[in-house]
């Protein structure tokens, strides 16, 4: 099923496609003609659309993709309105509110989110892609920490993703080149899970999705939220989260049916709930 614009509000719902099919919420940035730079208005409607695919329990996974030639060139800085003299804080809350928060709520989302890179990921838009649980690149996807190119530091979470994927070692290379990083290397390093040829990207990401829209939903968004808060939790406190994390999963109906499964030999049915 092909994602097509929703009837109406702001930003134009051509800009930011969506459908649900199969269980899968499929989000697609549609501003070819940018590269997909993110408006404002876009970034919001992303930040709904994944809120309430946390809240629907009909849906339990979540694609983020993009179309024409580039996945996402960053925020759109030509569309900023022009502003007068800076006042000190602004800059931060900008960040704050702005690009921090689309970072947050792809971490935050209580389903699992692919990325579907099809092409260029610079900047903000590195940062989109590298926040989701599982990321597909297309063969002809760079991965490019631009920020430094424009005498920049990087924001939208860069600093604190790429230092837990790959090492501060090799986080501080690529931020301060700032050199494109062909899909190949991404994936030799751990950015990326799966690299695959530009044609096959599509059905690659519709394969994993569907295959997660049918596990025991509940649990999936439990373990994410373990993974992510054990990075940057000690021992005890992982262990503490684990244990209340398997006693809250026990009250679900999907847990209840995977145990009944295996003692009963057969394959269980869940239902995400």
């Amino acid at each position: 099923m092909t994602p097509t614009p929703e009837a109406a509000g702001n930003p134009p719902h051509s800009w930011v496609l969506h459908a649900t099919d199969n269980n899968v919420s499929w989000i697609t940035l549609n501003r070819p003609e940018a590269m997909n730079a993110v408006t404002r208005d876009q970034r919001e409607r992303v930040i709904e659309l994944l809120a309430a695919a946390s809240a629907d329990p009909d849906v339990r996974a979540v694609v983020l993709t993009a179309s024409g030639k580039g996945f996402c060139a960053g925020a759109d800085l030509r569309g900023a309105p022009a502003t007068g003299e800076r006042v000190a804080g602004d800059v931060s809350r900008t960040i704050r509110l702005g690009a921090q928060r689309l970072i947050a709520a792809v971490l935050d989302c209580e389903k699992p989110v692919i990325a579907a890179v099809n092409g260029t990921a610079a900047g903000l838009g590195a940062h989109l892609a590298l926040a989701c649980d599982l990321v597909l690149a297309a063969e002809s996807a760079r991965f490019i920490e631009v920020f430094v190119r424009r005498g920049l530091v990087p924001d939208g979470g860069g600093a604190y993703l790429l230092p837990r994927l790959v090492g501060p070692q090799r986080a501080k290379e690529l931020m301060f080149f700032g050199d494109a990083l062909p899909a190949a290397e991404a994936e030799r390093i751990g950015l990326v899970n799966r690299v695959v040829p530009d044609a096959e990207l599509a059905k690659t990401a519709r394969d994993w999705a569907e295959r997660l829209a049918t596990g025991p939903t509940r649990a999936l968004a439990l373990t994410k939220q373990l993974v992510n808060q054990s990075l940057d939790a000690d021992r005890a406190t992982a262990f503490a989260a684990e244990a209340t994390a398997q006693e809250l999963n026990m009250t679900t109906h999907d847990a209840n049916e995977g145990v009944a499964g295996f003692v009963e030999r057969r394959h269980p049915d869940f239902r995400g709930r």
